[in-house]
């Protein structure tokens, strides 16, 4: 097969061929899933030993054939092998393959599902792909504000995981045996997680720890609202010298639609 027909089917899903190749492979992906999930359970793993090795070499060859034929037919072997997804099929393309030396990393193919990622382009779904891409964009406007947030935070609980230590530390039998246990006991509550695993048994420690948990419930939410605030700006967004606020495109004054992601101006 010619290198030009080869990347239509493989790169491109707007001919039969090309969608037929990729409903193949996320057919394979999610079997391969399965394949993964099925192993992990010891009694179905002997059972089914043989017939889940022959499945995986054949989930194995599949991918194997794929990553090689997208560096053989990519236009520039090595941006495709250095781009999101071609780092994402080099991942979930070795597994196995480490797995002759290393028995566990076979558990890595789990890392396929991001291949699902495919089935927007698969099945048009690019209305879902620009909604993610202002999701991202807003997380990362918001970088600045939620890591300040989040420096703040671990100054809080340093702080009330000290405390908790000068007030149950002392006691006999206590289980805030050091800072760090104490510190991790002020995280747990603050975040409203509540294992359990530790309690405190003196009333100026439950006292403390009915403030953490009051706390936690006040300042849990400030990062969505971080993040929502941006996302609306984001969404509000106009254009400025005819450039798509969202991709950064080059537009008309009259367009009502981005003709590079299809965003709505």
């Amino acid at each position: 097969m010619e290198r030009t027909n080869l990347h239509k089917i493989i790169f491109e899903s707007d001919t039969p061929m090309g969608k037929t190749y990729d409903v193949v492979l996320i057919i394979a992906i999610f079997l391969s899933i399965i394949v993964a999930f099925v192993e992990s359970i010891r009694t179905l793993a002997l059972t089914y030993k043989h017939f889940l090795e022959v499945i995986e070499a054949i989930m194995t060859v599949l991918f194997t054939f794929d990553y090689v034929a997208r560096l053989y037919c990519a236009p520039k072997a090595k941006d495709y092998a250095l781009s999101f997804f071609g780092i994402i099929d080099f991942i979930s393309t070795i597994p196995p393959y480490l797995a002759i030396v290393f028995p566990s990393a076979r558990y890595m193919l789990l890392l396929r599902s991001f291949r699902f990622i495919r089935i927007f382009r698969v099945f048009k779904l690019f209305s879902f792909l620009n909604e993610g891409h202002l999701l991202l964009q807003s997380l990362r406007r918001s970088l600045n504000k939620i890591l300040v947030y989040f420096m703040f935070v671990l100054i809080l609980v340093t702080c009330m995981g000290t405390l908790m230590y000068l007030a149950e530390g002392n006691r006999p039998g206590t289980s805030f045996t050091d800072l760090g246990t104490s510190v991790y006991y002020a995280i747990v509550t603050m975040t409203t997680v509540g294992y359990g695993d530790i309690t405190p048994i003196t009333p100026v420690g439950r006292l403390l720890s009915a403030f953490v948990m009051l706390l936690g419930y006040t300042i849990i939410a400030i990062p969505t609202g971080i993040v929502t605030a941006t996302f609306v700006d984001e969404t509000n967004r106009k254009v400025e010298h005819n450039e798509c606020p969202r991709c950064g495109g080059k537009v008309n004054p009259k367009d009502r639609y981005c003709s590079h992601c299809g965003e709505k101006l």
